[in-house]
């Protein structure tokens, strides 16, 4: 998918070294869940998320203490972005911008006065530190949840553009927006809302989404249908489960929408019905694991895996390489054209090769 003809004009906003919005590439973020004033196991998890693909990590900075971690962080080498995760106390903001954070998340309308408000912004100008506004369903304002009876699509809208507007009245415009809910389609709603009503960069995500399992499912169809619209500009895929997972789904995601400059290996394959004569099912997860241990997926291909040949080529006609399924054989094929035959025991390793060759000539062609 060609992302940036559909995409929503916003402004950009620098995270670090990190550019989000304008016409950055959607940015992949996920949180550690270590105790962040147990500085080395933060660091580690940090480094982690960042090989596995991360582009900005979140910290919780409960406290002045906690925001150390960070200055800590920066002090050994860690180039990827850190945003600190404030909630209530302006002075743990202040501290976290002082010690290196590329980003701060707040609600300004919860850490007190207009004078706390106004020492956030001023420190965080000073800094060149952007603010991401954190709205959730579960903690809307009394006001706001009374005027609409409940967390609305609507209501959730107004609360993000009423803090937005205690940081710009005193001329603070280094926004992002997040508006946030474990209801899909109440996130989805309300994003597309948001997304009409100011040029922030948005950033999206379903939480408390569950499990790895269910979690994936929900971070999918909420964050998947935004971005198909041209919403959307950085995420994490919110998930009950160690932070890598979340890192490998948001890929997943982006992979599975094609996002141009994005996506990886796209591998399609048919269900599988009574035509099928081979084990096809076996062969696409020996395909995959195959494909991961060569460090495969991260070129992108496309490659299809198709049960007959009664209809294999032609239903994937786009595939770069691909095989469809006979009695005992397949035959392999590119682009719809048929390449030859190949015996079922030697199919995973005659698809691995053929990929490699396609890479090879990829990296020729490009110098």
């Amino acid at each position: 998918m060609n992302y940036n003809s559909i995409r929503r004009k916003c402004r950009e906003v620098k995270i670090g070294r990190v550019g989000i919005g304008g016409e950055n590439k959607i940015a992949v973020q996920s949180m550690t869940n270590t105790d962040t004033r147990d500085m080395r196991s933060t660091l580690m998890q940090v480094k982690e998320l960042a090989s596995a693909g991360c582009d900005i990590v979140r910290i919780t900075v409960p406290d002045e203490e906690s925001a150390k971690t960070i200055e800590f962080i920066k002090e050994n080498g860690i180039k990827t972005p850190i945003v600190a995760d404030i909630h209530f106390d302006y002075k743990a903001a202040i501290r976290a911008a002082e010690c290196g954070a590329d980003k701060i998340r707040i609600n300004p309308g919860n850490i007190g006065d207009d004078n706390r408000v106004r020492m956030v912004a001023e420190t965080c100008k000073k800094y060149n530190i952007p603010i991401r506004i954190g709205v959730n369903s579960g903690s809307l304002e009394k006001h706001i949840l009374e005027k609409f009876g409940g967390p609305t699509p609507r209501a959730l809208c107004e609360s993000a553009l009423y803090h937005a507007s205690l940081l710009e009245k005193y001329e603070f415009y280094d926004i992002v927006i997040s508006i946030k809910s474990s209801d899909v389609a109440q996130m989805t709603e309300a994003n597309r809302m948001i997304a009409q009503q100011c040029d922030y960069p948005i950033h999206l995500g379903v939480t408390e989404a569950g499990s790895e399992h269910m979690g994936i499912i929900k971070s999918s169809a909420g964050i998947g249908a935004l971005l198909c619209q041209g919403i959307g500009d950085t995420f994490r895929v919110s998930l009950t489960a160690d932070p890598i997972k979340e890192v490998a789904a948001a890929k997943d995601i982006l992979n599975a929408l094609s996002v141009e400059g994005q996506c990886g290996m796209d591998i399609v394959s048919c269900p599988t019905c009574g035509r099928t004569k081979i084990d096809l099912i076996r062969l696409s997860a020996e395909f995959e694991n195959a494909a991961k241990a060569q460090g495969l997926l991260s070129f992108p291909v496309k490659v299809a895996l198709m049960g007959c040949a009664v209809n294999g080529p032609g239903e994937a006609r786009e595939a770069d390489i691909g095989i469809a399924g006979g009695s005992g054989e397949a035959l392999l094929f590119s682009h719809g054209k048929v390449l030859g035959k190949i015996s079922e025991d030697n199919i995973i390793n005659v698809l691995i090769e053929e990929i490699k060759k396609l890479k090879a000539e990829r990296n020729d062609k490009n110098g």
